[in-house]
């Protein structure tokens, strides 16, 4: 196609096309189909069909899930500090959605403007300091989770929010530095960049295979999966910083949780699985871009399905075993992977 356009209002253009794309595959494909996949895959793992009624596959029961919570009453309980009891679950899910901003989800696609042909990366914003900006959005999700706990003003709620604190400020350390290996070794903290030195070299999962299992049970821990699920631990704490609330504001802490899943597994496949490339595959052209974006898809789904896995699969931890394995295993783990990567590239020259 062939746009003529100044190229201040070009790129607005792009980015917002970019931005709408990356938030209707997560809002509108992703999570509603998350919801399904959920249950089905515990189905599968515990013998029995899971949803299967409404719709082909029972793939509208989680429509119909939605509009019930949509429809049901919104009871805020006397108590509660109104004002953050309400922008808890806003503070949540936002951070998991801007996440996206700087994950490069395919190659390039080539547009004609002003009658040259460019090549329009598939990246929302490529900046120079993408890693930071995703572990300073991880970081502002717990705000909200540690908000609702303590608004809510309720025991079983404040010692969920506590709890969340403690697992995610333990857990950060041991993510950012096996995270910090991956950076050294492509000499750049852009996400693109990582993937185009993957795709030059070697997938970080294969010389960094200790660096990749430390990030992704940190993973596990920052999104408040089982087997880490302590700060909303039913058989302890009821529902944990969700307990009072209901109707669609929980729904919005059920949607942040899924979107922080799709973020944590886009992430992981970024920084250790080559992204959207493949090896000794060039994705050029407009055709190679759409192949990349399938490419980078079928990775993230990969991890989606292993979240879920995990999840049906082990038992909860302990909260002692939970903190004694991120300070007494992981971290030291974490410190010694990003020294010997550190030392290796030093060694190597680069």
């Amino acid at each position: 196609m062939t746009l003529t356009l100044s190229e201040p209002l070009f790129n607005a253009l792009l980015a917002v096309v970019k931005i709408l794309f990356v938030w209707a595959m997560t809002l509108a494909a992703l999570l509603p189909n998350l919801i399904w996949a959920e249950r089905r895959v515990s189905g599968l793992i515990q013998d029995r069909p899971g949803p299967n009624r409404v719709g082909p596959l029972g793939l509208f029961q989680a429509v119909a899930d939605v509009l019930k919570l949509m429809m049901k009453e919104d009871v805020v309980p006397l108590y509660v500090d109104k004002v953050l009891f309400t922008l808890a679950p806003l503070i949540t899910l936002t951070p998991a959605l801007v996440t996206f901003a700087v994950i490069p989800f395919g190659s390039s696609i080539p547009i004609t403007w002003n009658g040259a042909v460019r090549d329009v990366p598939l990246v929302i914003a490529d900046v120079n300091v993408g890693i930071l900006y995703i572990f300073a959005l991880t970081s502002l999700a717990v705000y909200g989770i540690v908000l609702a706990g303590w608004s809510s003003n309720d025991k079983y709620s404040l010692l969920g929010g506590v709890r969340a604190s403690a697992q995610i400020i333990s857990y950060e350390l041991a993510m950012g530095f096996s995270a910090a290996g991956v950076f050294i070794a492509a000499g750049s903290l852009r996400l693109p960049a990582v993937v185009e030195w993957q795709h030059a070299h070697l997938w970080n999962v294969v010389p960094q295979f200790l660096g990749f299992v430390v990030f992704a049970v940190a993973i596990f821990a920052e999104t408040n999966r089982i087997p880490f699920d302590l700060s909303e631990a039913e058989a302890e704490l009821v529902a944990g910083y969700h307990t009072e609330y209901s109707s669609f504001r929980f729904a919005m802490f059920f949607m942040g949780e899924y979107a922080n899943l799709i973020a944590a597994s886009a992430v992981v496949t970024t920084l250790y699985f080559g992204g959207w490339s493949l090896p000794g595959v060039a994705f050029t052209g407009l055709w190679g871009g759409l192949a990349s974006i399938a490419v980078f898809a079928v990775k993230t789904a990969a991890f989606i399905f292993l979240f879920l896995w995990v999840r049906w699969t082990l038992p909860r931890f302990r909260y002692d075993q939970l903190m004694e394995l991120g300070w007494k295993v992981f971290l030291p783990l974490s410190f010694f992977h990003l020294i010997a990567v550190a030392a290796f590239v030093a060694a190597s020259g680069r």
